[in-house]
């Protein structure tokens, strides 16, 4: 027995009960009827011309619909003549290769056979001016050379920066489609300036009249489709800032201000661009943002396959486990903290032999007398929180909250573990 296990071994660990998280829930019924019907109201595939060749915007998250709504897009953009492709557009994730830009969107569910359109990936850019700052735009070299640009994706706010436009469709057209390159021209002055250079450097892109349109998406806090638009490249810049601020509203968030352990199953690319989302958790790579719940200890338990290594978020965390240390991809995560400027969320925390042990590091660690009391909440990762797992000293708590309820039938249960101290 190591001196870690003897340290370990007799650290309680609370009963839990399941409890779910009410929010507000607007839903499409029909997210593929819905973007037809936008396209058909702006009638903007009457701007397409027979032979076109465009490119559409494929990102790194996983975006409720997503898959379905581009290979719609894709469907309805050939029934007017256009010769459609995809290409990644996500800055230098994926360790900013094109071949590994390639496999995560097609990890994602995005191949040529179920999109029916070729993928055509490139690190390659072209530099079609300055920002009002100086800052070079850079855009992907196939979106160049294509007669128009079709971008799509999910707007909401961002983990990292705060500002008028955060994650969405600016961001996509600054970022995504300026690869490496353009992320780190971007990002190279600091979080605190992004507010300002994501504008500054799509508002060149827009004005290059290389974006035909753009679709946009705003989820609710189930990670379900709440709304559909399709917007024109003037619109982008007069409606997203109005589209964010009804994103922020359906956030979804943990009704509890203060913690001492949070276990995190898993983070990864596909779910935020920190792992996790830092607004969810109270955990910042940067001094540009705050707020969100005090927590004393973040346990991580796992990095989601789809990102293929990319640990960005662990540094974030108090703990991990082997397992997701084993899975930490050095060529995958550090491109994108070198680009972005911010090695914290890259850091290794201390490496547990299980999960076991990590949440248990977490409670010895989390400066309370007595360890019995400690207050935990369990979530499978920041984007599904309809459900989650509360330590039974919580209870008094989440009956006098309107917002939470005990799952019904739900009883007081010991953390599940085998024999290697896996959850189950």
């Amino acid at each position: 027995m190591s001196t870690v296990d003897t340290l370990l071994d007799n650290i309680p660990l609370p009963r839990m009960i399941k409890v779910k998280q009410r929010f507000e829930r607007p839903i499409l019924k029909d997210p593929e009827k819905e973007l037809i019907s936008r396209l058909e109201e702006k009638g903007i595939l009457n701007t397409v011309k027979k032979g076109m060749s465009i490119a559409v915007t494929v990102g790194s998250r996983g975006i409720a619909n997503q898959p379905l709504l581009v290979e719609t897009l894709i469907r309805e953009l050939k029934s007017v003549g256009a010769k459609p492709f995809i290409i990644p557009a996500m800055g230098s994730h994926a360790g900013a290769t094109a071949a590994g830009q390639r496999a995560m969107i097609e990890g994602m569910g995005f191949t040529e056979e179920a999109m029916g359109a070729p993928i055509r990936a490139t690190m390659e850019t072209v530099v079609i001016g300055k920002s009002e700052n100086g800052i070079p735009v850079n855009i992907d070299k196939y979106a160049y050379e294509a007669d128009g640009v079709v971008v799509i994706n999910r707007i909401k706010p961002h983990v990292s920066f705060r500002g008028p436009y955060e994650s969405g469709l600016m961001k996509m057209i600054a970022i995504g489609l300026g690869k490496q390159r353009g992320a780190e021209a971007c990002h190279d002055l600091g979080f605190d300036k992004m507010g300002f250079n994501v504008p500054a450097v799509a508002k060149v892109v827009l004005a290059s009249g290389k974006i035909l349109f753009a679709v946009g998406s705003i989820e609710n806090p189930y990670h379900e489709t709440a709304k559909i638009v399709v917007l024109t490249p003037q619109e982008i810049i007069t409606e997203e800032p109005k589209l964010l601020e009804e994103a922020k509203l359906l956030t979804p968030k943990l009704y509890f201000d203060s913690l001492d352990v949070l276990v995190i199953d898993e983070i990864g690319k596909d779910i935020s661009g920190t792992g996790f989302d830092t607004n969810i958790v109270g955990r910042y790579n940067n001094t540009s943002v705050s707020g969100g719940p005090l927590i004393t200890r973040v346990v991580v338990l796992d990095i989601t396959d789809v990102s293929h290594g990319n640990g960005n978020g662990l540094g974030l965390a108090d703990f991990t486990t082997r397992r997701a240390y084993g899975k930490f991809d050095f060529d995958n995560s550090y491109p994108n903290a070198l680009t972005s400027t911010v090695p914290l969320s890259i850091k290794i925390p201390m490496v547990l032999r299980s999960d076991k042990q990590a949440i248990q590091a977490a409670v010895k660690t989390c400066n309370i007398m007595d360890k019995t009391k400690v207050r935990l909440v369990r979530i499978k990762n920041t984007i599904n929180l309809g459900e989650i797992e509360v330590s039974e000293n919580l209870i008094d708590e989440v009956q006098a909250n309107p917002y939470l309820e005990v799952v019904p039938g739900s009883e007081p249960f010991s953390l599940p573990f085998d024999e290697t101290g896996s959850l189950l």
